[in-house]
């Protein structure tokens, strides 16, 4: 009987997790779908739309046109510079607040716990008015500088480097090192998961972002690939066939470093939340 319960309950426990998976995902299905189709909305139901022939012609249609290759580049060049950036000065953050005892530290882990409290919208206007004033305004400084560090990038590291136990660095000292000689041959090393989950993390928020990128542009050459979609849009009239593709240039990045990472990114996020 127990064990009959127990079968039951990990069949439903499965089922549970296949539907609300099929839920999750058939979005990002019926985006390809419509990406492979030609006119996708002459179909009058799922399924002739499902068996109709499969064309990669709205792909190369949307990346020869509209400049997207260079859309494609800016976001590239954007999320790889502001995650470079993260992975430097967070990680010079965190080792400073996780093993120096300097009196202001305490204060300084309050301030980056009380920064990440405050919604990004909040700061919208201020940082714009910012950006106007250094004019920065269609320039790559503006889409990269106020992101090269993040406060949940400082916390995150900041637990991790806790969990390094600190005889290793203690033990080092002993042998003659330097402060510097132990971060680059000791810290960092034993830091690359949680310097592969930042990075990831940075990457696809950056990658994705369309709300900053928006404001601090209004050149078509400047335009990252989230806010080139919403021109997009207004374009082609709502031609889904190239849309859904333009949005599959835009998510198969993402796609493709959840699924190589993924191990990396559970393991990160649940290490930072082990110890305080």
């Amino acid at each position: 009987m127990r064990l009959r319960f127990a079968f039951l309950k990990k069949f439903f426990i499965n089922l549970t997790l296949v539907l609300v998976s099929v839920v999750m995902l058939f979005p990002l299905f019926w985006m390809f779908l419509l990406s492979l189709k030609e006119f996708p909305e002459q179909y009058s139901n799922f399924f002739s739309l499902l068996f109709s022939p499969f064309t990669f012609k709205n792909y190369i249609e949307a990346f020869q046109s509209d400049n997207f290759y260079v859309y494609i580049f800016n976001s590239f060049i954007v999320a790889f510079f502001v995650t470079l950036g993260n992975v430097i000065f967070c990680f010079l953050v965190a080792y400073s607040l996780a093993r120096k005892k300097y009196v202001i530290n305490k204060f300084i882990f309050i301030t980056v716990l009380a920064v990440m409290i405050i919604p990004q919208h909040v700061i919208m206007i201020p940082l714009y008015r910012l950006i106007v004033n250094f004019h920065w305004i269609n320039t790559y400084y503006a889409l990269v500088l106020p992101w090269v560090v993040t406060p949940f990038g400082i916390f995150m590291v900041r637990q991790y480097i806790q969990q390094i136990p600190k005889e290793i660095e203690e033990s080092a000292k002993v042998d003659g090192c330097s402060d510097w000689k132990i971060i680059i041959k000791i810290v960092i090393p034993l830091s690359k998961p949680v310097f592969i989950v930042l990075g990831i993390y940075v990457f696809l928020s950056n990658w994705n972002s369309f709300l900053f990128p928006f404001i601090f542009t209004n050149e078509d050459t400047m335009r990252t690939l989230p806010v080139a979609l919403a021109f997009y849009l207004g374009k082609q009239s709502i031609d889904w066939g190239h849309l859904m593709a333009g949005a599959s240039f835009s998510a198969l990045p993402v796609l493709l470093l959840f699924l190589l990472f993924q191990k990396y990114i559970i393991k990160g996020l649940v290490s930072g939340a082990l110890k305080e």
